[in-house]
């Protein structure tokens, strides 16, 4: 029988698969990284949630993150009223370079941040107040807190040429119900025509596929583009416990999930990370509690999931790329 670490070992594999085999590029955000094109994990849902132990990651912001998705919202006001910080320098991009900016120059506040102590300050004050306005003011944050057609929009309200909408979340977990031997158990989050001009990120995560069989459910995500260290992480953990509320709605087990990628990356300034998380070992995997009161995904609270048995070695920081 497998043991209940071979699902964190995936991921592991990854990383140690990019340091070993990646290639130099060049990015957009500047940075730069080790970059492989094409790979994939298979993570056994049945073994233990796939939440990483070689670092403590944060679940509640994937949870918050994942209902706020479900949700179809687009703005950070939800996710700051949750104590979220994970889209905020996007948000905080988009502000402060309007017009209606007048503080200190921020122009490329990523990369400053981390090399010069000074501006850190000014910025981490700036970013402060952003937050304030937008879980304050209204107007502003219906203005500056909007991202734009990102995730939430295409999942729950894909424009149609005909003027309409897709519900594409509510239709698959229909034809689950309905159809489980349906092959275009699909939705998609790249919509070519908003991608260029009306999202502050044009989505990693840009398509998943369900698969019932033998009374399970499984997922197969495919990203475009993965953040190995930072993003990947979140990623796993959110598609897994996405598997596990749809599957506790219609009735079914959980199988696989399944993560495929086409850029799968690590930025040069997580080397030190990526090396200190490899010489850890890793722990026995949590498991996922959904409140029994929970039928339908659409009604989730982010009090009704939880971890049992969660043990993992201390965090890791690392900078974002923004």
């Amino acid at each position: 029988m497998l043991n209940n670490y071979n699902s964190e070992n995936e991921y592991l594999k990854l990383l140690r698969h990019v340091l070993k085999e990646g290639t130099r590029k060049d990015d957009r955000t500047g940075t730069g990284t080790i970059s492989v094109f094409g790979y994939q994990m298979r993570f056994n849902l049945q073994e233990g949630f796939p939440l990483l132990t070689t670092k403590r990651v944060p679940f509640r912001l994937i949870v918050s993150e994942l209902l706020w998705f479900i949700k179809g919202d687009t703005n950070i006001r939800y996710l700051l009223q949750h104590n979220n910080n994970i889209w905020n320098e996007w948000a905080f991009k988009k502000w402060i370079e309007s017009d209606q900016y007048k503080g200190p120059d921020m122009t490329n506040f990523g990369l400053r941040s981390q090399t010069d102590e000074a501006f850190a300050a000014v910025y981490e004050e700036q970013m402060a107040l952003f937050k304030s306005r937008i879980l304050e003011d209204d107007a502003f944050a219906g203005e500056f807190g909007e991202l734009g057609n990102v995730y939430g929009k295409q999942w729950r309200e894909w424009k149609t040429t005909r003027g309409d909408s897709v519900d594409q979340l509510k239709d698959v977990i229909h034809s689950i119900k309905t159809n489980p031997d349906s092959r275009r158990l699909i939705v998609s989050a790249w919509n070519p025509e908003d991608v260029p001009t009306n999202m502050a990120l044009p989505p990693c995560h840009t398509m998943f596929q369900f698969y019932v069989a033998d009374g399970k459910l499984s997922c197969q995500l495919y990203q475009r583009s993965g953040d190995a260290f930072l993003g990947v992480p979140f990623n796993i953990a959110s598609y897994a416990l996405l598997t596990h509320l749809i599957a506790h709605e219609c009735g079914l087990a959980v199988g696989d999930f399944v993560h495929t990628f086409g850029d799968a990356h690590i930025y040069v300034n997580h080397l030190y990370q990526i090396q200190k998380q490899l010489e850890r070992a890793p722990r026995e995997l949590p498991q996922l509690v959904i409140s029994p009161s929970v039928n339908s995904i659409f009604d989730v609270d982010v009090a009704d999931i939880t971890v049992d048995n969660y043990n993992p070695h201390p965090a890791i920081k690392a900078p974002v790329a923004v």
